[in-house]
């Protein structure tokens, strides 16, 4: 769990192996789905084109893209998609922001209660420790071909409107206000820099300790958590 939690979600749906790809491609629809209810079209709508990029990662097919955009603009006249946001305490105390995104609020709720007390957690308020960033992430093997010196372009950054700026083993993690997620990523692809992810996340203020064993705990509990078709993502503040 070192570094930032995007990274492993990030490469465990690029690794997604046939078996998964079913549960892979729902997950993304129904992202899909929601980010199209504020447009169908990616090139006027940021989170529909992250959510369609996403898909394409893992070669989800183009016509179920084209059915889950349908969906979230209500031309197929299909069950509505929600997005549901829970909050609440894992193992050793750890704390999670959930999102799920589900054609039924009863089924989520169940299954998520279940997977906190399954693991000797439950929900409870922990929102407060939390803020929400735009957050994107550029892999250290894009980093390593763009050649660029890591202070230069950090100062240069910050002058285009990033709150700050990380260089992890995995790569850059940079953060941003909300509202500036979209700009940035088209400051980055000025600069040849093709991001692994850009989202707007839920970002631990104070992060947590934990030894070894609570880790695997914490580990067990995320597996769970990846397990569940509703579950869209996850955030904690576990160091």
């Amino acid at each position: 769990m070192s570094g930032h939690s995007k990274w492993a979600t990030t490469k465990r749906a690029k690794a997604v192996v046939d078996a998964k790809r079913g549960a892979v491609f729902t997950k993304l629809a129904n992202l899909i789905s929601i980010a199209a209810r504020k447009g169908g079209d990616p090139a006027m709508n940021f989170a529909l084109a992250q959510a369609v990029e996403r898909a394409r990662s893992v070669n989800m097919p183009k016509d179920n893209i084209e059915r889950a955009i349908k969906r979230g603009t209500g031309e197929d006249g299909g069950q509505a998609i929600e997005e549901l946001v829970y909050e609440g305490f894992g193992p050793a105390q750890s704390q999670f922001v959930i999102r799920v995104v589900t054609d039924s609020r009863n089924r989520a709720a169940a299954n998520i209660r279940h997977i906190f007390t399954k693991h000797g957690g439950a929900l409870g308020a922990v929102l407060w420790n939390f803020e929400q960033k735009g957050v994107i992430l550029i892999a250290e093997e894009t980093w390593q071909g763009a050649k660029l010196p890591f202070d230069d372009f950090a100062l240069e950054s910050i002058d285009a409107g990033v709150d700050d700026i990380k260089h992890e083993d995995e790569g850059i993690i940079i953060y941003t206000k909300p509202e500036d997620l979209a700009k940035t990523k088209t400051w980055l692809e000025t600069k040849k820099l093709a991001t692994e992810s850009a989202d707007i996340e839920y970002v631990a203020k104070e992060k947590l300790n934990l030894s070894e064993e609570d880790r695997a705990r914490v580990e067990n509990f995320i597996e769970a958590l990846e397990a569940d078709e509703d579950v869209n993502d996850y955030f904690f503040n576990v160091e």
